[in-house]
């Protein structure tokens, strides 16, 4: 590995970092395209192999500030990566069996549907005392399941955290403030990710010491992106949307370069 790649590996893990701590999600969903096209990681189940492990491991960092702070709904939180856990260990190996190159063409078509569902305008009232609970459960434990193992099913097969995907399916399905969801989804990604990473670990894909400089740079990543999350909690919608865009564009240039 030269100097250059070794900086820009550092570089991709702070980018990241700080998405993951910012939104919550699109850590992973970034961190395909920055190994392929930035550090120059040459085979796509290396590159998702790489990202999932790194990502789990910056996505624990950032819960440990959101969990602090009391912004994770740990009933919630349990039983959607419990579901997605499931989902994920299928969707690694269904995955694995496919083509690097058509892999990525759908990576990038999937990112694309994502950032324009995530343009749309979120109809109903956010209830930050929502919980999990047994007076609850008949109501959110049907939409909690089934989303958890769709979500995870698409992390296990792309190779991604998912946190583009829980944040607004745990809006859908409980209605909590996107804060909470941020800090929820960061405990989903971490268990995704795990599961995705040792499935990819068992095949021998995945490169470590590409997988430590992405984590080294994700650490500070993660702290920073927190940071500006509070100082720009006021403006969520706004972070939703520019997250949105970019998620558009990067996946139109992987369509394009293909």
């Amino acid at each position: 590995m030269t100097t250059a790649q070794i900086l820009l590996a550092l570089l991709s893990g702070g980018i990241i970092g700080i998405v993951l701590g910012l939104v919550g999600g699109g850590g992973s969903i970034l961190a395909v395209p920055l190994l392929v096209y930035v550090v120059g990681v040459g085979s796509t189940h290396a590159a998702i192999a790489t990202a999932a492990v790194a990502v789990a491991a910056n996505a624990a960092t950032g819960l440990a500030g959101h969990a602090k702070a009391g912004r994770v709904k740990w009933p919630c939180a349990l039983v959607f990566a419990a579901a997605g856990v499931l989902g994920a260990a299928l969707g690694a190996e269904i995955g694995k069996a496919f083509d690097g190159t058509r892999l990525l063409m759908l990576f990038g078509l999937l990112m694309i549907a994502i950032g324009f569902a995530m343009l749309r305008k979120r109809e109903g009232a956010d209830d930050p005392d929502v919980r999990l609970s047994r007076s609850t459960a008949g109501a959110l434990l049907p939409r909690l399941v089934p989303m958890g193992a769709g979500v995870g099913l698409a992390s296990g097969f792309f190779g991604i955290g998912g946190g583009f995907l829980i944040v607004p399916a745990l809006i859908a399905a409980t209605a909590m403030p996107f804060a909470y969801a941020v800090g929820t989804s960061l405990f989903i990604v971490t268990a995704l990710g795990l599961t995705t990473a040792t499935s990819y670990a068992l095949s021998d894909y995945v490169d470590w010491p590409l997988t430590a400089l992405l984590i080294a740079g994700g650490a500070g990543g993660s702290t920073l992106g927190i940071f500006a999350g509070r100082k720009l909690a006021h403006h969520k919608r706004i972070l939703e949307r520019g997250f949105a865009l970019l998620v558009i564009a990067v996946g139109c240039y992987i369509v394009l370069a293909r």
